[in-house]
Protein backbone atom coordinates (compact mmCIF):
# COMPACT_ATOMS: atom_id res chain seq x y z
CA UNK A 1 0.00 0.00 0.00
CA UNK A 2 2.12 2.78 -1.19
CA UNK A 3 2.26 6.14 0.81
CA UNK A 4 -0.28 9.10 -1.48
CA UNK A 5 0.39 12.65 -0.24
CA UNK A 6 -2.99 14.36 0.02
CA UNK A 7 -3.81 17.40 -2.08
CA UNK A 8 -5.71 19.87 -0.03
CA UNK A 9 -8.96 21.53 -1.13
CA UNK A 10 -8.00 25.00 -2.08
CA UNK A 11 -10.39 27.31 -3.19
CA UNK A 12 -10.97 26.47 -6.50
CA UNK A 13 -12.38 22.83 -5.52
CA UNK A 14 -14.20 25.14 -2.51
CA UNK A 15 -15.98 27.24 -4.96
CA UNK A 16 -16.62 24.44 -7.18
CA UNK A 17 -18.01 22.17 -3.88
CA UNK A 18 -20.45 25.16 -3.12
CA UNK A 19 -21.90 25.80 -6.73
CA UNK A 20 -22.65 22.18 -6.60
CA UNK A 21 -24.42 22.77 -3.00
CA UNK A 22 -26.29 25.74 -2.64
CA UNK A 23 -29.19 24.80 -5.02
CA UNK A 24 -29.72 21.69 -3.11
CA UNK A 25 -29.39 22.88 0.06
CA UNK A 26 -30.63 26.42 0.32
CA UNK A 27 -33.19 26.55 2.30
CA UNK A 28 -33.32 23.49 4.58
CA UNK A 29 -34.14 22.23 7.82
CA UNK A 30 -31.09 21.31 10.70
CA UNK A 31 -31.81 17.85 12.18
CA UNK A 32 -28.74 16.03 13.29
CA UNK A 33 -25.20 16.66 14.15
CA UNK A 34 -22.44 14.23 15.37
CA UNK A 35 -18.44 13.92 15.57
CA UNK A 36 -17.16 11.32 13.46
CA UNK A 37 -13.57 11.68 15.10
CA UNK A 38 -11.95 14.24 17.02
CA UNK A 39 -11.68 16.64 14.00
CA UNK A 40 -14.76 16.03 11.95
CA UNK A 41 -18.30 17.00 12.08
CA UNK A 42 -21.30 15.51 10.41
CA UNK A 43 -24.30 17.60 9.83
CA UNK A 44 -27.63 16.31 8.84
CA UNK A 45 -30.36 18.76 6.83
CA UNK A 46 -33.75 18.22 5.14
CA UNK A 47 -35.21 19.60 2.33
CA UNK A 48 -38.74 19.29 0.34
CA UNK A 49 -37.00 16.75 -1.53
CA UNK A 50 -34.23 15.48 0.20
CA UNK A 51 -31.93 14.74 3.40
CA UNK A 52 -28.29 16.04 2.72
CA UNK A 53 -25.29 15.05 5.03
CA UNK A 54 -22.12 17.29 4.96
CA UNK A 55 -19.07 16.49 6.85
CA UNK A 56 -16.90 19.51 8.06
CA UNK A 57 -13.28 18.97 9.12
CA UNK A 58 -10.91 21.03 10.09
CA UNK A 59 -7.89 18.41 10.57
CA UNK A 60 -4.90 19.94 8.90
CA UNK A 61 -3.52 18.19 6.62
CA UNK A 62 -7.31 17.43 4.94
CA UNK A 63 -9.84 20.22 6.12
CA UNK A 64 -12.59 20.13 3.79
CA UNK A 65 -16.47 20.43 3.46
CA UNK A 66 -18.04 17.84 1.34
CA UNK A 67 -21.60 16.85 0.98
CA UNK A 68 -21.10 13.01 2.05
CA UNK A 69 -23.36 9.54 1.83
CA UNK A 70 -25.58 8.67 4.77
CA UNK A 71 -22.88 8.26 7.82
CA UNK A 72 -23.44 5.88 10.18
CA UNK A 73 -25.01 6.99 13.97
CA UNK A 74 -21.73 7.90 15.87
CA UNK A 75 -20.57 10.40 18.25
CA UNK A 76 -23.79 12.69 19.37
CA UNK A 77 -22.75 12.29 22.20
CA UNK A 78 -19.37 14.55 21.81
CA UNK A 79 -20.13 18.18 24.03
CA UNK A 80 -19.07 19.81 20.29
CA UNK A 81 -22.12 17.96 18.46
CA UNK A 82 -23.93 18.25 21.14
CA UNK A 83 -23.65 22.28 21.64
CA UNK A 84 -24.35 22.32 18.30
CA UNK A 85 -27.28 20.22 18.44
CA UNK A 86 -28.68 22.62 20.86
CA UNK A 87 -27.40 25.84 19.02
CA UNK A 88 -28.74 25.14 15.69
CA UNK A 89 -31.98 23.21 17.06
CA UNK A 90 -35.71 24.60 15.04
CA UNK A 91 -33.29 26.63 12.90
CA UNK A 92 -33.45 26.52 9.44
CA UNK A 93 -29.96 26.76 7.00
CA UNK A 94 -30.56 29.80 4.80
CA UNK A 95 -27.15 30.75 3.67
CA UNK A 96 -23.88 29.30 2.40
CA UNK A 97 -21.24 31.79 1.80
CA UNK A 98 -17.70 32.28 1.05
CA UNK A 99 -16.65 35.34 0.52
CA UNK A 100 -13.31 36.66 -1.44
CA UNK A 101 -10.31 34.69 -1.99
CA UNK A 102 -9.87 32.99 1.66
CA UNK A 103 -11.32 29.71 2.45
CA UNK A 104 -13.80 30.70 5.22
CA UNK A 105 -17.45 29.39 4.36
CA UNK A 106 -20.24 30.79 6.68
CA UNK A 107 -23.47 28.54 7.25
CA UNK A 108 -26.02 31.04 8.08
CA UNK A 109 -29.06 29.61 10.63
CA UNK A 110 -32.65 31.35 10.72
CA UNK A 111 -36.17 30.25 12.28
CA UNK A 112 -37.36 30.15 8.85
CA UNK A 113 -36.27 31.57 5.52
CA UNK A 114 -36.61 35.10 5.00
CA UNK A 115 -36.08 35.74 8.93
CA UNK A 116 -32.94 37.46 10.37
CA UNK A 117 -30.29 35.24 10.90
CA UNK A 118 -29.98 34.00 14.67
CA UNK A 119 -26.78 31.80 14.49
CA UNK A 120 -24.15 31.10 12.33
CA UNK A 121 -21.33 27.89 11.81
CA UNK A 122 -18.08 29.33 10.60
CA UNK A 123 -15.59 27.00 9.28
CA UNK A 124 -12.04 28.10 8.22
CA UNK A 125 -9.97 25.37 6.10
CA UNK A 126 -6.25 27.20 6.36
CA UNK A 127 -4.32 23.99 6.98
CA UNK A 128 -2.97 23.86 10.82
CA UNK A 129 -4.75 26.78 11.38
CA UNK A 130 -8.47 25.23 10.45
CA UNK A 131 -11.10 26.03 12.66
CA UNK A 132 -14.62 25.73 13.18
CA UNK A 133 -16.96 28.26 15.15
CA UNK A 134 -20.66 28.35 16.03
CA UNK A 135 -21.77 31.92 16.54
CA UNK A 136 -24.59 33.64 18.51
CA UNK A 137 -26.90 36.88 17.38
CA UNK A 138 -23.65 38.87 18.47
CA UNK A 139 -21.72 37.01 16.60
CA UNK A 140 -19.92 36.20 19.46
CA UNK A 141 -18.03 32.51 19.78
CA UNK A 142 -19.99 30.15 21.25
CA UNK A 143 -18.48 26.58 20.69
CA UNK A 144 -15.08 26.05 19.19
CA UNK A 145 -13.50 23.26 18.02
CA UNK A 146 -10.32 24.56 19.31
CA UNK A 147 -9.31 27.73 21.67
CA UNK A 148 -6.83 29.38 19.85
CA UNK A 149 -4.66 30.71 23.17
CA UNK A 150 -2.33 33.63 23.41
CA UNK A 151 0.45 30.73 23.30
CA UNK A 152 -1.01 29.16 20.56
CA UNK A 153 -1.62 32.99 18.23
CA UNK A 154 -0.53 36.03 19.50
CA UNK A 155 -2.23 37.70 16.21
CA UNK A 156 -5.38 36.22 16.04
CA UNK A 157 -6.09 34.66 19.96
CA UNK A 158 -10.14 33.53 20.15
CA UNK A 159 -12.24 30.91 22.50
CA UNK A 160 -15.34 30.90 23.71
CA UNK A 161 -17.08 34.11 24.90
CA UNK A 162 -14.86 36.13 22.44
CA UNK A 163 -16.07 38.29 19.60
CA UNK A 164 -15.67 36.16 16.08
CA UNK A 165 -12.94 38.34 14.26
CA UNK A 166 -12.26 37.00 10.41
CA UNK A 167 -8.19 35.74 9.72
CA UNK A 168 -5.99 38.44 9.09
CA UNK A 169 -6.15 39.79 5.41
CA UNK A 170 -3.65 37.63 2.29
CA UNK A 171 -0.74 38.58 1.08
CA UNK A 172 -1.11 39.17 -2.61
CA UNK A 173 -3.67 40.79 -4.77
CA UNK A 174 -6.93 39.26 -5.65
CA UNK A 175 -7.20 38.24 -9.14
CA UNK A 176 -9.17 39.91 -11.78
CA UNK A 177 -10.12 38.76 -15.17
CA UNK A 178 -10.42 42.55 -15.74
CA UNK A 179 -6.17 42.97 -15.65
CA UNK A 180 -4.47 43.70 -18.51
CA UNK A 181 -1.27 41.06 -19.91
CA UNK A 182 1.50 43.43 -19.33
CA UNK A 183 0.13 44.80 -15.61
CA UNK A 184 -0.29 40.81 -14.42
CA UNK A 185 3.11 40.03 -16.22
CA UNK A 186 4.92 42.85 -14.03
CA UNK A 187 3.42 41.94 -11.12
CA UNK A 188 5.01 38.29 -11.31
CA UNK A 189 8.11 39.75 -12.63
CA UNK A 190 8.70 42.09 -9.65
CA UNK A 191 10.76 39.37 -7.78
CA UNK A 192 12.89 37.24 -9.79
CA UNK A 193 11.66 34.26 -7.93
CA UNK A 194 10.62 30.58 -9.42
CA UNK A 195 7.06 30.72 -11.45
CA UNK A 196 5.58 29.08 -8.80
CA UNK A 197 6.45 31.09 -5.66
CA UNK A 198 5.94 34.33 -8.29
CA UNK A 199 2.10 32.79 -8.68
CA UNK A 200 1.71 31.95 -5.22
CA UNK A 201 3.15 35.42 -3.59
CA UNK A 202 1.57 37.93 -6.05
CA UNK A 203 -2.00 36.74 -5.89
CA UNK A 204 -4.28 35.58 -3.94
CA UNK A 205 -5.99 32.23 -3.81
CA UNK A 206 -3.35 30.28 -5.79
CA UNK A 207 -2.65 26.60 -4.19
CA UNK A 208 0.42 24.86 -5.46
CA UNK A 209 -2.05 22.48 -7.05
CA UNK A 210 -3.55 25.39 -9.04
CA UNK A 211 -0.33 26.59 -10.19
CA UNK A 212 0.58 22.99 -11.55
CA UNK A 213 -2.87 23.39 -13.28
CA UNK A 214 -1.97 26.94 -14.29
CA UNK A 215 1.27 25.30 -15.81
CA UNK A 216 -0.65 22.75 -17.79
CA UNK A 217 -0.20 19.76 -15.63
CA UNK A 218 1.90 17.90 -18.72
CA UNK A 219 5.43 16.34 -18.22
CA UNK A 220 6.73 19.96 -18.34
CA UNK A 221 5.19 21.70 -15.94
CA UNK A 222 7.22 20.77 -12.86
CA UNK A 223 10.03 21.98 -14.61
CA UNK A 224 8.07 25.25 -15.80
CA UNK A 225 7.39 26.27 -11.95
CA UNK A 226 10.88 25.75 -10.90
CA UNK A 227 12.06 28.12 -13.72
CA UNK A 228 12.70 32.09 -12.49
CA UNK A 229 9.96 34.09 -14.06
CA UNK A 230 12.54 36.40 -15.75
CA UNK A 231 13.54 33.28 -18.34
CA UNK A 232 10.28 32.74 -19.04
CA UNK A 233 10.16 32.99 -23.28
CA UNK A 234 7.10 35.27 -24.55
CA UNK A 235 5.61 31.65 -25.65
CA UNK A 236 5.36 30.52 -22.26
CA UNK A 237 4.44 33.60 -21.39
CA UNK A 238 1.46 33.65 -23.24
CA UNK A 239 0.53 30.24 -22.58
CA UNK A 240 0.10 30.76 -18.82
CA UNK A 241 -1.88 33.69 -19.42
CA UNK A 242 -4.34 31.98 -21.57
CA UNK A 243 -4.99 29.27 -18.85
CA UNK A 244 -5.16 31.98 -16.47
CA UNK A 245 -8.04 33.85 -17.87
CA UNK A 246 -9.62 30.33 -18.41
CA UNK A 247 -9.39 30.00 -14.97
CA UNK A 248 -11.05 33.46 -13.84
CA UNK A 249 -13.96 32.57 -16.48
CA UNK A 250 -14.47 29.39 -15.03
CA UNK A 251 -14.75 30.67 -11.55
CA UNK A 252 -17.20 33.72 -12.75
CA UNK A 253 -19.47 31.31 -14.71
CA UNK A 254 -19.65 28.57 -12.22
CA UNK A 255 -18.08 26.17 -14.99
CA UNK A 256 -16.70 23.37 -12.77
CA UNK A 257 -15.94 20.01 -13.32
CA UNK A 258 -14.22 17.07 -11.59
CA UNK A 259 -11.20 15.30 -13.35
CA UNK A 260 -8.37 13.52 -12.59
CA UNK A 261 -4.68 15.20 -12.86
CA UNK A 262 -1.14 13.99 -14.09
CA UNK A 263 0.65 16.03 -11.31
CA UNK A 264 -2.37 16.95 -9.43
CA UNK A 265 -4.69 14.35 -7.83
CA UNK A 266 -7.66 16.04 -9.24
CA UNK A 267 -8.41 19.64 -10.75
CA UNK A 268 -12.21 20.95 -10.56
CA UNK A 269 -11.97 23.82 -13.07
CA UNK A 270 -12.14 22.30 -16.94
CA UNK A 271 -9.11 22.83 -19.19
CA UNK A 272 -9.50 24.80 -22.22
CA UNK A 273 -11.36 23.50 -24.90
CA UNK A 274 -13.14 21.00 -22.99
CA UNK A 275 -16.96 21.67 -22.78
CA UNK A 276 -18.39 20.83 -18.95
CA UNK A 277 -20.78 17.74 -18.57
CA UNK A 278 -23.69 19.75 -17.89
CA UNK A 279 -25.89 16.21 -17.90
CA UNK A 280 -24.00 15.20 -15.00
CA UNK A 281 -25.20 14.10 -11.30
CA UNK A 282 -26.03 17.09 -9.28
CA UNK A 283 -23.37 16.34 -6.55
CA UNK A 284 -20.62 14.71 -9.20
CA UNK A 285 -17.68 17.19 -7.64
CA UNK A 286 -18.88 16.39 -4.25
CA UNK A 287 -19.01 12.91 -4.56
CA UNK A 288 -15.78 12.29 -6.87
CA UNK A 289 -13.88 14.68 -3.54
CA UNK A 290 -15.35 12.77 -1.42
CA UNK A 291 -14.47 9.51 -2.36
CA UNK A 292 -10.92 10.91 -2.82
CA UNK A 293 -10.66 11.78 0.51
CA UNK A 294 -11.77 8.61 2.15
CA UNK A 295 -9.53 6.47 0.01
CA UNK A 296 -6.35 8.72 0.96
CA UNK A 297 -7.77 9.48 4.89
CA UNK A 298 -8.32 5.44 4.79
CA UNK A 299 -4.71 4.67 3.30
CA UNK A 300 -3.24 6.97 5.86
CA UNK A 301 -4.65 5.97 9.19
CA UNK A 302 -3.86 2.03 7.83
CA UNK A 303 -0.31 3.12 7.32
CA UNK A 304 -0.50 4.83 11.10
CA UNK A 305 -2.26 1.74 12.41
CA UNK A 306 0.27 -0.79 11.02
CA UNK A 307 3.45 1.64 12.09
CA UNK A 308 1.97 1.79 15.72
CA UNK A 309 1.69 -1.91 15.94
CA UNK A 310 4.60 -2.85 14.30
CA UNK A 311 6.36 -0.79 16.87
CA UNK A 312 4.47 -2.46 19.58
CA UNK A 313 4.58 -6.10 18.60
CA UNK A 314 9.08 -5.47 17.70
CA UNK A 315 9.20 -3.96 21.68
CA UNK A 316 6.88 -6.92 23.34
CA UNK A 317 9.18 -9.35 20.82
CA UNK A 318 12.53 -7.85 21.99
CA UNK A 319 10.67 -8.13 25.68
CA UNK A 320 9.54 -11.89 25.70
CA UNK A 321 13.22 -12.66 24.12
CA UNK A 322 15.27 -10.85 26.34
CA UNK A 323 13.15 -13.10 29.48
CA UNK A 324 13.46 -16.11 27.39
CA UNK A 325 17.06 -15.74 27.73
CA UNK A 326 17.21 -14.65 31.42
CA UNK A 327 14.91 -18.19 32.04
CA UNK A 328 17.55 -20.17 29.98
CA UNK A 329 20.32 -18.74 31.39
CA UNK A 330 18.96 -19.79 35.08
CA UNK A 331 18.51 -23.02 34.01
CA UNK A 332 21.89 -23.30 32.00
CA UNK A 333 22.55 -22.40 35.87
CA UNK A 334 21.53 -26.23 37.47
CA UNK A 335 23.89 -27.90 35.56
CA UNK A 336 26.22 -26.52 38.35
CA UNK A 337 24.12 -28.15 41.14
CA UNK A 338 26.79 -31.38 40.93
CA UNK A 339 29.65 -29.27 40.39
CA UNK A 340 28.27 -27.62 44.15
CA UNK A 341 27.25 -31.29 45.58
CA UNK A 342 30.79 -32.13 44.86
CA UNK A 343 31.90 -29.01 46.53
CA UNK A 344 30.07 -29.81 49.57
CA UNK A 345 31.07 -33.65 49.48
CA UNK A 346 34.79 -32.52 49.20
CA UNK A 347 34.51 -30.33 52.64
CA UNK A 348 32.66 -33.41 54.53
CA UNK A 349 35.18 -35.80 53.40
CA UNK A 350 37.95 -33.99 55.19
CA UNK A 351 39.35 -35.53 58.02
CA UNK A 352 38.77 -33.49 61.11
CA UNK A 353 35.96 -30.91 59.39
CA UNK A 354 35.86 -27.51 61.31
CA UNK A 355 32.46 -26.01 61.64
CA UNK A 356 32.80 -22.77 59.25
CA UNK A 357 33.37 -25.97 56.05
CA UNK A 358 30.83 -27.68 57.54
CA UNK A 359 28.28 -24.44 57.52
CA UNK A 360 29.87 -23.83 53.81
CA UNK A 361 29.08 -27.18 52.68
CA UNK A 362 25.35 -27.17 54.18
CA UNK A 363 25.12 -23.92 51.86
CA UNK A 364 26.30 -25.23 49.38
CA UNK A 365 23.71 -28.34 49.39
CA UNK A 366 21.05 -25.94 49.71
CA UNK A 367 22.02 -23.84 46.57
CA UNK A 368 22.14 -27.05 44.54
CA UNK A 369 18.85 -28.38 46.32
CA UNK A 370 17.42 -24.83 45.23
CA UNK A 371 18.77 -25.37 41.64
CA UNK A 372 17.76 -28.34 40.93
CA UNK A 373 13.96 -27.40 42.12
CA UNK A 374 13.91 -24.52 40.14
CA UNK A 375 13.81 -26.45 36.85
CA UNK A 376 10.11 -27.33 37.35
CA UNK A 377 9.53 -23.81 38.08
CA UNK A 378 11.75 -22.46 34.72
CA UNK A 379 10.82 -24.69 32.30
CA UNK A 380 7.01 -23.89 32.04
CA UNK A 381 8.25 -20.24 31.71
CA UNK A 382 10.56 -20.99 29.08
CA UNK A 383 7.79 -22.90 26.74
CA UNK A 384 5.45 -19.68 27.53
CA UNK A 385 7.57 -17.37 26.59
CA UNK A 386 8.23 -19.49 23.02
CA UNK A 387 4.67 -19.79 22.89
CA UNK A 388 4.92 -15.84 22.84
CA UNK A 389 7.69 -15.56 20.72
CA UNK A 390 5.94 -17.11 18.00
CA UNK A 391 2.92 -15.82 18.15
CA UNK A 392 4.13 -12.12 18.33
CA UNK A 393 6.09 -13.69 15.17
CA UNK A 394 3.09 -14.84 13.23
CA UNK A 395 1.57 -11.44 14.33
CA UNK A 396 4.03 -9.39 12.53
CA UNK A 397 3.89 -11.96 9.51
CA UNK A 398 -0.15 -10.66 9.39
CA UNK A 399 0.61 -6.86 9.75
CA UNK A 400 3.26 -7.34 6.67
CA UNK A 401 0.03 -9.34 4.71
CA UNK A 402 -2.34 -6.44 5.29
CA UNK A 403 0.03 -4.00 3.81
CA UNK A 404 -0.82 -5.47 0.36
CA UNK A 405 -5.03 -5.46 1.33
CA UNK A 406 -7.26 -2.55 0.13
CA UNK A 407 -8.13 0.03 2.68
CA UNK A 408 -10.92 -1.60 4.25
CA UNK A 409 -10.06 -4.70 4.72
CA UNK A 410 -6.68 -3.88 5.98
CA UNK A 411 -8.84 -1.94 8.86
CA UNK A 412 -10.19 -5.07 10.04
CA UNK A 413 -6.98 -7.31 9.69
CA UNK A 414 -5.34 -4.73 11.97
CA UNK A 415 -8.25 -4.45 14.29
CA UNK A 416 -8.23 -8.14 14.67
CA UNK A 417 -4.52 -7.65 15.31
CA UNK A 418 -5.04 -5.58 17.97
CA UNK A 419 -7.44 -7.34 19.21
CA UNK A 420 -5.25 -10.40 19.84
CA UNK A 421 -2.52 -8.37 21.17
CA UNK A 422 -4.73 -7.12 24.19
CA UNK A 423 -5.73 -10.67 24.56
CA UNK A 424 -1.71 -11.88 24.36
CA UNK A 425 -0.65 -8.88 26.96
CA UNK A 426 -2.98 -10.21 29.79
CA UNK A 427 -1.71 -13.59 31.64
CA UNK A 428 -4.62 -14.89 32.13
CA UNK A 429 -7.53 -12.92 30.63
CA UNK A 430 -10.53 -13.40 31.73
CA UNK A 431 -13.80 -14.94 30.51
CA UNK A 432 -15.63 -11.63 30.46
CA UNK A 433 -12.35 -9.89 28.26
CA UNK A 434 -12.67 -12.86 26.09
CA UNK A 435 -16.22 -12.83 25.68
CA UNK A 436 -15.60 -9.11 24.39
CA UNK A 437 -12.63 -9.79 22.06
CA UNK A 438 -14.70 -12.56 20.75
CA UNK A 439 -18.10 -10.56 19.76
CA UNK A 440 -19.06 -10.86 16.27
CA UNK A 441 -18.57 -13.84 14.17
CA UNK A 442 -14.70 -13.61 12.36
CA UNK A 443 -14.60 -13.33 8.50
CA UNK A 444 -11.93 -15.85 7.09
CA UNK A 445 -10.45 -15.38 3.60
CA UNK A 446 -12.83 -17.68 1.72
CA UNK A 447 -11.96 -19.16 -1.92
CA UNK A 448 -13.00 -22.07 -3.68
CA UNK A 449 -10.61 -24.94 -4.87
CA UNK A 450 -10.25 -26.05 -8.20
CA UNK A 451 -12.81 -28.77 -7.54
CA UNK A 452 -14.97 -26.74 -5.84
CA UNK A 453 -14.46 -27.56 -2.60
CA UNK A 454 -14.32 -24.61 0.52
CA UNK A 455 -10.77 -23.20 1.12
CA UNK A 456 -10.54 -20.83 4.36
CA UNK A 457 -7.74 -18.60 5.19
CA UNK A 458 -6.99 -17.64 9.05
CA UNK A 459 -5.37 -13.99 8.49
CA UNK A 460 -5.13 -13.36 12.29
CA UNK A 461 -4.66 -15.37 15.30
CA UNK A 462 -8.92 -15.71 16.14
CA UNK A 463 -9.18 -16.57 12.31
CA UNK A 464 -6.88 -19.41 12.63
CA UNK A 465 -8.65 -20.36 16.19
CA UNK A 466 -11.93 -20.04 14.27
CA UNK A 467 -11.45 -21.96 11.03
CA UNK A 468 -8.86 -24.74 12.60
CA UNK A 469 -10.53 -25.39 15.90
CA UNK A 470 -14.05 -24.74 15.98
CA UNK A 471 -15.36 -24.52 12.60
CA UNK A 472 -13.11 -27.47 11.30
CA UNK A 473 -15.27 -31.18 11.03
CA UNK A 474 -13.70 -34.48 10.63
CA UNK A 475 -12.36 -35.22 7.12
CA UNK A 476 -11.17 -31.06 6.83
CA UNK A 477 -7.43 -30.83 6.15
CA UNK A 478 -5.32 -28.62 7.94
CA UNK A 479 -2.71 -26.30 6.07
CA UNK A 480 0.15 -24.81 7.32
CA UNK A 481 4.15 -23.74 6.43
CA UNK A 482 6.57 -25.67 7.65
CA UNK A 483 8.31 -23.96 11.22
CA UNK A 484 7.24 -20.71 9.56
CA UNK A 485 4.61 -17.86 10.86
CA UNK A 486 1.50 -17.76 8.66
CA UNK A 487 -1.80 -18.44 8.63
CA UNK A 488 -3.39 -21.48 8.87
CA UNK A 489 -5.48 -22.81 5.81
CA UNK A 490 -8.27 -25.33 5.89
CA UNK A 491 -9.58 -27.63 2.77
CA UNK A 492 -13.19 -28.34 3.91
CA UNK A 493 -12.92 -31.68 2.44
CA UNK A 494 -15.66 -33.48 4.50
CA UNK A 495 -17.96 -31.51 2.02
CA UNK A 496 -16.99 -33.24 -0.72
CA UNK A 497 -14.45 -35.75 -2.86
CA UNK A 498 -10.64 -33.47 -3.36
CA UNK A 499 -8.38 -34.49 -5.48
CA UNK A 500 -4.40 -33.70 -5.85
CA UNK A 501 -5.38 -30.07 -7.41
CA UNK A 502 -7.23 -29.15 -4.57
CA UNK A 503 -4.46 -30.24 -2.02
CA UNK A 504 -1.86 -28.61 -4.17
CA UNK A 505 -3.85 -25.52 -4.10
CA UNK A 506 -4.39 -25.62 -0.40
CA UNK A 507 -0.92 -26.00 0.40
CA UNK A 508 0.32 -23.18 -2.15
CA UNK A 509 -2.24 -20.84 -0.39
CA UNK A 510 -0.34 -21.92 2.84
CA UNK A 511 2.88 -20.84 1.37
CA UNK A 512 1.63 -17.91 -0.17
CA UNK A 513 0.06 -16.36 3.43
CA UNK A 514 3.27 -17.38 5.24
CA UNK A 515 6.72 -15.89 6.12
CA UNK A 516 8.45 -17.65 3.28
CA UNK A 517 6.12 -16.47 0.41
CA UNK A 518 9.37 -15.09 -1.41
CA UNK A 519 11.03 -18.31 -1.46
CA UNK A 520 10.27 -20.72 -4.77
CA UNK A 521 9.22 -23.70 -2.74
CA UNK A 522 8.16 -23.97 0.77
CA UNK A 523 7.45 -27.10 3.18
CA UNK A 524 3.94 -27.18 4.23
CA UNK A 525 2.17 -29.74 6.34
CA UNK A 526 -0.73 -31.22 6.09
CA UNK A 527 -2.53 -32.31 9.18
CA UNK A 528 -6.39 -33.70 9.25
CA UNK A 529 -7.99 -31.37 11.46
CA UNK A 530 -9.63 -33.87 13.94
CA UNK A 531 -5.51 -34.58 14.72
CA UNK A 532 -5.21 -30.81 16.25
CA UNK A 533 -4.89 -30.22 19.93
CA UNK A 534 -5.38 -26.65 21.59
CA UNK A 535 -2.84 -25.78 23.68
CA UNK A 536 -3.53 -24.92 27.31
CA UNK A 537 -3.08 -21.57 28.22
CA UNK A 538 -1.63 -20.88 25.08
CA UNK A 539 -3.42 -17.37 23.11
CA UNK A 540 -5.78 -17.97 20.06
CA UNK A 541 -4.87 -20.19 17.06
CA UNK A 542 -2.15 -21.90 18.84
CA UNK A 543 -2.20 -25.35 18.32
CA UNK A 544 -0.21 -28.56 18.33
CA UNK A 545 -0.79 -31.80 15.93
CA UNK A 546 0.97 -35.06 15.83
CA UNK A 547 2.20 -36.40 12.41
CA UNK A 548 1.06 -34.67 9.32
CA UNK A 549 2.27 -35.11 5.64
CA UNK A 550 4.83 -32.25 3.85
CA UNK A 551 3.90 -30.98 0.75
CA UNK A 552 5.92 -28.63 -1.17
CA UNK A 553 4.30 -25.66 -2.18
CA UNK A 554 5.14 -22.72 -4.45
CA UNK A 555 3.90 -19.51 -3.34
CA UNK A 556 3.61 -17.49 -7.11
CA UNK A 557 1.26 -20.35 -8.21
CA UNK A 558 -1.11 -19.42 -5.07
CA UNK A 559 -0.93 -15.10 -5.89
CA UNK A 560 -1.71 -16.03 -9.80
CA UNK A 561 -4.61 -18.02 -8.42
CA UNK A 562 -5.97 -15.85 -6.38
CA UNK A 563 -8.25 -13.70 -8.66
CA UNK A 564 -9.56 -16.61 -10.73
CA UNK A 565 -10.19 -18.21 -6.78
CA UNK A 566 -12.29 -15.31 -5.18
CA UNK A 567 -10.46 -12.68 -5.38
CA UNK A 568 -14.02 -10.58 -5.14
CA UNK A 569 -14.33 -11.96 -1.73
CA UNK A 570 -10.95 -10.94 -0.17
CA UNK A 571 -11.85 -7.46 -1.06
Amino acid sequence: MAAASLQAMDLTSLRAVLSELQPLLLPSRFEKAQQADGHTLQLGFRTLERRLWLELSWLAEAPRLLAIEPPPRLGDGSTLAQQLQHGLGGLALVSLEQQGWERVVELGFAPRPGEPQQRWLVLELMGRHSNLFLLDEQRRVVAAARQVRHQHSRLRPIGTGDAYSPPPPLAGQPPSGAEPFEHWQTQLKLLPLPLRKALQSAYQGISPALAMQLAGDDSDSPALLAQPVDTLTPSQWQQLWQRWQHWLAALEQHRFQFSPGLHCAYRCWPAAGIATNAAAQPLAINQALAAYHQERLQQRQVQQRQHSLRQRLEQLLQRERGQQEHQQQLLDQVENSDTLQRQGDALLCLAQPSREQVAEAQALYKRARKLRRSVAAITPRLEQHQQRIEQLDASLTYLEQAASEPEAAALELLQGLDDDLTLLLEARPSRKRQRNANTGTPQPLELSSPGGLRLQVGRNHRQNEWISLRQARRGDLWFHAQECPGSHVVLKASEGVCGDADLQAAADLAAHYSRARGNSRVAVVMVPCEELQRIAGAGPGTVRHRGGEVLWADPSRAAALLPSLGREQER
